[in-house]
């Protein structure tokens, strides 16, 4: 059964059409680049119509919000793939796969696009909610799969704090670039793991 007025059924809300062939994604990779460029409280759906040469009408048919379009497009983004879970045999090798290859932290993509949504996360609770469900938890997945094969090679002592080790290096990386003003390189990188995370990794045995 159908509410005409609202258009939802008995089983849910009404599903918004797709936009037709091709366009959807040349929609979707406008808007991260607005993103990027102009961050997401400046971000309008005027902008993206305007840089995706779309009508604001086609953007409304398939995203109600800009906060939905914006998930939707980063979570697509093909300038901020989720990772492929490499595994090198050290948790060492797995963190460089990571974090120095495309996607990782020396890729200009994901970090303008983080860049550009950091003044909103901490107040749009809807935003946050989106951006932890649907952009990091795909990658937080890879990042505990890497820590999981380096607890059963035994590369991570019993005494160690895993959950906050695995967000160690993204927080100090994302700390130089966003507060510090240091660009993410591929040496940073390396200083950090060989500095940071395998000695801690080590827990009461490096001590």
């Amino acid at each position: 059964m159908t509410d005409v007025a609202t258009g939802a059924t008995e089983t849910g809300p009404r599903q918004r059409p797709r936009v037709e062939g091709g366009r959807e994604g040349e929609i979707l990779d406008a808007t991260v680049e607005v993103v990027a460029e102009l961050g997401y409280d400046r971000l309008t759906m005027d902008a993206v119509a305007t840089a995706a040469k779309a009508s604001k009408a086609t953007l409304y048919r398939r995203w109600s919000t800009k906060a939905e379009l914006v998930v939707d497009a980063i979570s697509r983004a093909k300038g901020c793939p989720v990772p492929d879970d490499v595994d090198t045999g050290s948790l060492r090798g797995d963190l460089i796969s990571l974090s120095c290859e495309d996607g990782g932290f020396t890729s200009e993509m994901p970090m303008s696009v983080i860049a550009g949504l950091l003044t909103a996360l901490h107040r749009d609770a809807d935003l946050q909610r989106a951006f932890r469900e649907r952009f990091l938890a795909p990658r937080i997945d890879v990042v505990n799969r890497i820590y999981a094969r380096a607890v059963r090679r035994g590369e991570i002592a019993a005494d160690v704090d895993i959950e906050l080790l695995s967000t160690t290096l993204p927080a100090v990386i994302i700390h130089h670039a966003f507060i510090l003003g240091i660009e993410p390189t591929d040496e940073l990188i390396l200083r950090v793991i060989d500095n940071v995370i395998l000695p801690a990794a080590r827990g009461s045995q490096a001590r």
